[in-house]
């Protein structure tokens, strides 16, 4: 087995929350229509002033616990703090009272990820692809749970997709070539290293593990060269 580099940063890939909407302004507030979330409690979110907006969501969701996009702006806040089992709570709430949006799913997937449970992670990104098909975060991310838990075809079928949706993303390109590597396409894995050092000569990753994969190829040319 290759000892192949991935990329410089976490093999996940974060996705910024969309705020945009606010508690108050999500259609999945009150019966009664009121604004659940104040405006402190998302700017407090959007400012990445965690344990504040931490605290003022806990105060809206005391009044009413209803409230799914306050759920997921607690889950979010939540997994910025490293309180991951707390997250994944949030967010499950979220999902039970009726939100379905493709980057909750995502960031669900990504907790679980995290935990290494791996059936769970794979069900929620498979969701949030179904909701958002267009959104290569949530391939990639498939991707990646797909490899971890040796589902190499379904892992290289998301990756691929991936690319073909950030062809510009670096790590989407290395992370084909290693599961490339992984079902036994050296060439695939070549070609792909060859083409992102093109489009993006200083990442690093791409440049070491074409040495690997060429120092191993000569390896392997020399141990069946007969002496």
């Amino acid at each position: 087995m290759l000892r192949l580099i991935a990329a410089l940063q976490p093999n996940v890939l974060a996705i910024a929350l969309a705020l945009l909407l606010g508690c108050g302004s999500s259609n999945l507030a009150s019966a009664a229509g009121d604004e659940i979330c104040n405006v402190n409690a998302d700017q407090a979110l959007g400012l990445e002033n965690y344990p504040v907006a931490i605290a003022l969501h806990q105060q809206i969701l005391q009044a009413h616990n209803d409230n799914a996009l306050a759920h997921y702006h607690l889950g979010f806040a939540y997994s910025m703090t490293g309180r991951t089992s707390d997250e994944i709570n949030e967010y499950l709430s979220a999902v039970r009272l009726g939100l379905h949006e493709w980057d909750l799913f995502l960031n669900l997937g990504l907790a679980y990820l995290s935990h290494n449970d791996l059936p769970k992670a794979i069900q929620s990104l498979q969701t949030a692809v179904l909701l958002g098909p267009d959104h290569s975060e949530s391939h990639f991310n498939l991707a990646l749970a797909y490899e971890r838990n040796d589902q190499l075809g379904e892992a290289l079928r998301e990756i691929a997709t991936s690319v073909n949706l950030a062809p510009k993303d670096p790590d989407a390109h290395n992370t084909k070539a290693i599961i490339c590597v992984e079902t036994g396409n050296p060439t695939c894995a070549r070609d792909e290293w060859t083409y992102l050092l093109r489009i993006a000569p200083d990442y690093t990753p791409a440049r070491a593990n074409l040495a690997i994969l060429s120092r191993s190829h000569m390896t392997r040319v020399a141990s069946t060269t007969p002496h």
